[in-house]
C-alpha cells in the first residue's frame, strides 16, 4: 500500500466524510496554474481533521505542506511526493463583535477585507483586492499601500507542536514578508483582528487601490501577484523594468510588459519556464544594478534536480 496509501486509508477512517484527492493536480490549486501532481489532497473541512492528518502524516513520516488558495505558490512540475492540506472556503467564514472580528483561515482575504469595509471598519481596505486566504496572509505577513496584516492582527488560532493553540500576536513576530505563523512550525486556523471605525474614508480608499490594479496590473493572466521582494531602498518593479526585461520569456512564462514586478503564465507556461525566468531575471537586475532580487513566490518541490 505504501505510506501514501496508509495515509488516505487512517484519515478516511477516522473522519469519512474527509475530501481527499489522490494524485491531485496542483496546476488547479494554484493562481500560476501550472505544476505536477501531489500524492494525495485534502480539502481541509475543520480544525480537528486538519489536525489529524497532519500528526498522521508525521507518524508515517510523509512530508507535507500546508496551502490556501495557492496564490504565492510555484509547484515543481516533478510534482509533490507528500500530502497537501489545503486550508480553503471550507474553513472560511466571520464572526464580529464591536471592532473585532475574527475570520477563518480558509476565507478569502479579499471578501473578508470588503466586508469589514461595509461594516464601517477601516484598517483592511488595502486587501480588497488580494486574492489569498486570511491564513495566507498571516503566513507572509501580507501587505500593499502602505497597510499590512500586522498592523490589525491581535490573536491566531495555531496548530502548533501537534496542539491547538490561541495564541497572542507580539511584536517581532512579523515583518517584511516574515511572520511568525507559517507551517509547519504554526498553521493557522482563525485569526482575530482589531480595526478602526471608519468615518466613510476606507471606501473610497478601497475603490482607489482597486481601480489601481485593475489599471497597473496584469490580472487577465494566471501569476502570483508581485514576484519579488522589495529591495530596501528601491522596487523590484522600477528595477526589473530598467534593465530592459519587460516582455523577456522563458517559454510560456514572461515578464509582464504591463507591470515588470509581475511574472505571468502568458501562453501554457510550466512551472520550470517560470522558475528559469525568476532566475534569469535575478541575474540580469544583478547584472544592471548591483541589486539581488529575492522571490517572493515560494517554491513547492523539486527545481534544480
Amino acid at each position: 500500500m505504501g505510506a501514501i496509501g496508509e495515509l488516505h486509508e487512517t484519515i478516511h477512517t477516522a473522519h469519512p466524510g474527509a475530501s481527499l484527492v489522490r494524485g491531485a493536480d496542483m496546476a488547479l490549486y494554484t493562481s500560476f496554474r501550472t505544476g505536477g501532481r501531489a500524492r494525495l489532497l485534502l480539502e481541509a473541512s475543520g480544525r480537528e481533521e486538519v489536525s489529524f492528518a497532519l500528526e498522521a502524516a508525521r507518524g508515517l513520516g510523509v512530508p507535507y505542506h500546508v496551502i490556501g488558495n495557492g496564490t504565492n505558490l510555484l509547484v515543481s512540475d516533478r510534482g509533490l511526493e507528500a500530502l497537501v492540506v489545503r486550508v480553503g472556503e471550507r474553513m472560511g467564514g466571520f464572526a464580529q463583535e464591536g471592532n473585532r472580528f475574527e475570520a477563518g483561515a480558509g476565507m478569502s482575504l479579499a471578501a473578508f477585507a470588503k466586508s469589514t469595509v461595509e461594516a464601517g471598519f477601516s484598517g483592511l481596505e488595502w486587501a480588497a483586492g488580494i486574492p489569498g486566504t486570511v491564513g495566507g496572509a498571516l503566513a507572509m505577513n501580507a501587505g500593499a499601500y502602505g497597510g499590512e496584516i500586522a498592523q490589525v492582527v491581535r490573536e491566531a488560532v495555531v496548530i502548533e507542536e501537534g496542539e491547538i493553540r490561541r495564541v497572542a500576536v507580539k511584536p517581532g513576530d512579523m515583518g517584511y514578508r516574515k511572520s511568525a505563523f507559517r507551517a509547519p512550525a504554526r498553521v493557522v486556523l482563525r485569526a482575530r483582528f482589531e480595526l478602526n471605525g471608519d468615518d466613510g474614508s476606507a471606501v473610497q480608499r478601497m475603490r482607489e487601490y482597486n481601480k489601481a490594479r485593475r489599471e497597473k496590473q496584469p490580472l487577465q493572466y494566471p501569476s502570483a501577484g508581485s514576484t519579488f521582494k522589495r529591495p530596501e531602498g528601491h522596487f523590484a518593479g522600477r528595477l526589473i523594468e530598467g534593465a530592459g526585461l519587460k516582455g523577456l520569456r522563458v517559454g510560456g512564462a514572461e515578464v509582464s510588459e504591463l507591470h515588470a514586478g509581475f511574472i505571468i503564465n502568458r501562453d501554457g507556461a510550466t512551472s520550470a519556464d517560470v522558475y528559469k525566468l525568476i532566475r534569469l531575471v535575478q541575474r540580469r537586475v544583478f547584472e544592471h544594478s548591483g541589486v539581488t532580487l529575492e522571490p517572493e513566490v515560494m517554491l513547492l518541490g523539486d527545481f534544480d534536480g
